[in-house]
């Protein structure tokens, strides 16, 4: 479970979140919205542990990632999974070895199960593995994203953490994306958490929504709930 409490973080004389507290239950997606410049990746990045807030507390099974040591914040980092906005791929390594780098540095599989591993990957996000010798810049921008959610699962986390997923992409590919993060928590029993400003993709992914603005909560429940408070405001 991970746990958010009163978090505060300016950049100088700029308030980008103001006393944010939320839960997010084991299993569950979350998705967070909100206008460009409200706060909502700083917000992600925060409870990656990423970027340090100002004050409050981010708890993470049991462990104040602010406060806790680098061993321990490791540890927690190692159960979590980050789709970066522009997927965040490196240039120089094929895709097998992008998929298996979290894999090779938090896991102790081998060789064999790691070649295994990033085939199962591959398959999950519906590619095949004719692409694994492949360099990032032969492929499109949404196979790129598929790219960087096989390899956010690879290592078997227990959170995963999606930063504007459909930034980039066509209606179609979006529609794409968003079914495959529903089948990778039906599959995988991921907790998840989504940054997004795709109101349709939003509406199919979440189990509770999240609305930001200047940096505060305005909004939290369910997407019916959601509906009706923009139908009768």
């Amino acid at each position: 479970m991970i746990q958010v409490e009163n978090i505060c973080k300016s950049f100088g004389q700029k308030k980008v979140l103001c006393d944010v507290s939320l839960d997010v239950k084991d299993g569950e997606t979350l998705v967070i919205i909100g206008g460009s410049g409200t706060g909502k990746s700083i917000l992600l990045k925060n409870i990656v542990g990423l970027v340090k807030p100002d004050s409050g507390q981010i708890i993470i099974d049991g462990i104040d990632i602010i406060r806790a040591s680098r061993r321990q914040l490791y540890q927690t980092q190692q159960k979590i999974g980050f789709l970066f906005q522009e997927a965040a791929l490196f240039d120089s390594l094929t895709i097998e070895e992008n998929i298996s780098f979290g894999i090779k540095n938090l896991t102790n599989m081998t060789e064999e199960e790691t070649k295994k591993r990033v085939s199962v990957c591959l398959n999950m996000v519906g590619l095949k593995d004719d692409i694994k010798n492949l360099k990032p810049s032969a492929l499109s921008g949404g196979m790129k994203k598929r790219v960087g959610l096989a390899r956010s699962i690879a290592y078997k986390p227990k959170y995963i953490f999606y930063d504007e997923p459909t930034t980039g992409l066509d209606p179609i590919m979006s529609d794409v994306i968003g079914t495959l993060i529903n089948y990778l928590k039906e599959q995988l029993k991921m907790t998840s958490i989504v940054v997004t400003h795709d109101m349709n993709s939003a509406y199919k992914i979440a189990d509770r929504i999240i609305m930001l603005y200047l940096g505060k909560i305005i909004f939290e429940g369910t997407v019916d709930k959601l509906k009706e408070t923009i139908a009768n405001p």
